[in-house]
């Protein structure tokens, strides 16, 4: 599975889990709908749920004129696979897990999505890497 498809999978399961409080594992499984699992999904499932405090937090911090409650669920889950990936995986380039995110927001989210998926998370880049 590539890369890409693994996020969007993962954007999917963290939504149902928000949806239905689906167990990890349940939601990965019925997103793959029999295909085969790939570590980097459930790595990333996982680890935004391990560390939804945290990677909430950030998203917060840099909202203006927002709460994470009234981001749309695939807006507010983008981020969050974004934020995990920028702040966890240090094998993943910054500007990779962003242009990956605006992908996804073009994609899943509304019109509007794309760019803010982008600002929040420019902006939550600037903070790591200056944190650096």
């Amino acid at each position: 599975m590539r890369r890409r498809t693994a996020r969007e999978k993962a954007l999917q399961a963290l939504f149902q889990i928000d949806m239905s409080e689906a167990e990890p594992n349940a939601a990965i499984k019925h997103v793959l709908d029999d295909k085969e699992n790939s570590d980097y999904l459930t790595t990333l499932v996982t680890g935004v749920i391990d560390n939804k405090e945290e990677v909430d937090k950030l998203i917060i911090d840099h909202l203006e004129k927002w709460t994470l409650e009234r981001l749309s669920n695939v807006d507010r889950n983008i981020l969050r696979v974004a934020v995990y990936e920028l702040k966890y995986c240090d094998d993943i380039p910054a500007n990779v897990a962003l242009d990956e995110a605006i992908e996804i927001a073009k994609k899943y989210g509304d019109e509007k999505s794309s760019r803010f998926v982008n600002g929040v998370l420019s902006k939550i880049k600037e903070t790591l890497e200056s944190s650096l």
